[in-house]
């Protein structure tokens, strides 16, 4: 039996069945999984019994991994961060805003995986956004506005000593073991409208939140341009809610999405493993 995919009939993303990620997968395997991953950009693997061995292994079948920033990893490895939650904390929901990991580096991470080990019972949904259909459904007058510009990106909003993780929060009863610094005023400009490396198709690349100005325009154009973008890129017709189960690995595409976390589990604990995959 080979591999089933089963598309979401949402705005993107599709279920793989008919392979165990705990063993290594024949190049066939990975060639199909890559061009499922391009077209359906986020994949969900439900019913994996994985390691982080296995995770790590699984992220190396599509690229190098990524470096991840200001999120120290778990005890014994380099390349996996927890992203977790417990049932009593009262620290803000991380990763709430829209947004694409890691944009305000120079080559940020071509892609995102990330394991259930524990999920609760209800709550606790990733919502992503296809940044390519945002696009292609853009009346041509409004693309005539973005078309051209170049965002400039940070993480200081969130990663500073002064941002929504820096001192402040550190103060709190966050789990996860974040690392604010003053690297995260570092700046870094990418197209905000981009061709896929891979597929050539164009979309928007990342929205408020790590994007912190555009080139060429004042404080006051950028923002103006910016939020009318954003309220326009999370809307409901280019959105897929992903509904998550333990032992379950999804992995998705950074460079044609965004994707945010939503609460609703509160009394539960929450615990994922994730990687990325570096840009290439």
């Amino acid at each position: 039996m080979g591999i089933t995919i089963t598309p979401s009939g949402q705005a993107c993303g599709a279920s793989i069945t008919g392979v165990d990620l705990s063993q290594p997968l024949a190049d066939e395997q990975i060639a199909e999984i890559r061009a499922a991953w391009l077209e359906h950009k986020v994949l969900s693997f439900p019913h994996q019994s994985m390691t982080d061995d296995d995770l790590e292994r699984f992220t190396l079948s599509f690229g190098a991994f990524g470096d991840d920033p200001f999120i120290a990893p778990i005890e014994g490895r380099k390349n996996i961060i927890a992203v977790e939650r417990r049932a009593d904390e009262k620290a803000p929901l991380f990763a709430e805003n829209w947004h694409t990991d890691w944009s305000f580096q120079k080559a940020p991470p071509a892609g995102t995986c990330l394991y259930g080990i524990k999920i609760p019972s209800k709550g606790g949904d990733t919502l992503f956004a296809n940044q390519q259909k945002a696009w292609h459904d853009m009346p041509a007058y409004q693309q005539e506005k973005y078309r051209d510009l170049v965002a400039i990106h940070s993480a200081k909003s969130a990663y500073s000593p002064e941002g929504m993780y820096g001192k402040e929060d550190q103060t709190s009863d966050r789990s996860m073991n974040i690392r604010p610094s003053e690297d995260a005023r570092k700046l870094q400009t990418h197209p905000l409208v981009h061709k896929h490396p891979e597929t050539g198709v164009e979309g928007f690349y990342s929205c408020l939140g790590y994007i912190v100005g555009l080139v060429d325009k004042t404080e006051e154009e950028a923002f103006t341009l910016l939020k009318e973008l954003s309220d326009w890129q999370g809307k409901e017709e280019f959105v897929y809610t992903h509904k998550w189960q333990p032992q379950m690995l999804v992995m998705w595409d950074n460079r044609a999405l965004l994707h945010r976390a939503t609460g609703g589990h509160e009394g539960e604990d929450r615990l994922l493993h994730r990687t990325t995959i570096a840009a290439y």
